[in-house]
């Protein structure tokens, strides 16, 4: 007696459900079309079109994008959402980028929240850029051409290496 039947679709009417089940651990990057559940561990990236819950013993470390989350175990990154629940005995951490924010009594958030339209426009959060990265827009950002001047006063007609 099968559990799996051989000429059962692998698409269904309804959308997918993928869970990480307690006393698993996954690193990486996920891209989810359906809804997640994580009882256990991920570390990485989450993208997702629908929801996102972290359950009573689920712990995620790194940066989610989804449409909603709901957290009932530790949440610690970087999140971008449309709404974001709290539950009770709940610990988020990080930099939240949501629309609607809920904290349940009991549960516990630690860090910034800023509307989501803000991480849509990066020249509103350039300031939580790198330094690297600053430095590299710095760069960007400098002429072709510079014209130097000498030290009596006449101009130095010397080309750039671009020309």
């Amino acid at each position: 007696m099968g559990i799996l039947k051989k000429d059962a679709s692998a698409k269904s009417g309804r959308s997918a459900v993928t869970i990480i089940a307690e006393g698993n651990k996954f690193t990486g990057e996920m891209n989810i079309v359906g809804k997640m559940h994580i009882d256990g561990i991920f570390e990485g990236t989450i993208s997702s079109l629908d929801a996102i819950s972290i359950g009573k013993r689920g712990e995620v470390h790194g940066n989610i994008r989804a449409h909603t989350i709901d957290v009932c175990g530790l949440l610690q990154g970087e999140v971008c959402c449309d709404e974001l629940t709290v539950e009770s005995g709940g610990r988020v951490r990080g930099s939240i980028y949501c629309d609607q924010m809920v904290v349940h009594n009991k549960g516990c958030f630690v860090g910034e929240r800023h509307l989501k339209e803000v991480a849509a426009d990066p020249t509103l959060i350039e300031s939580e850029q790198t330094p690297s990265e600053k430095l590299l827009k710095t760069l960007d950002d400098l002429p072709d051409r510079i014209s130097l001047q000498s030290t009596d006063g006449e101009k130095d007609d010397s080309k750039s290496p671009n020309e």
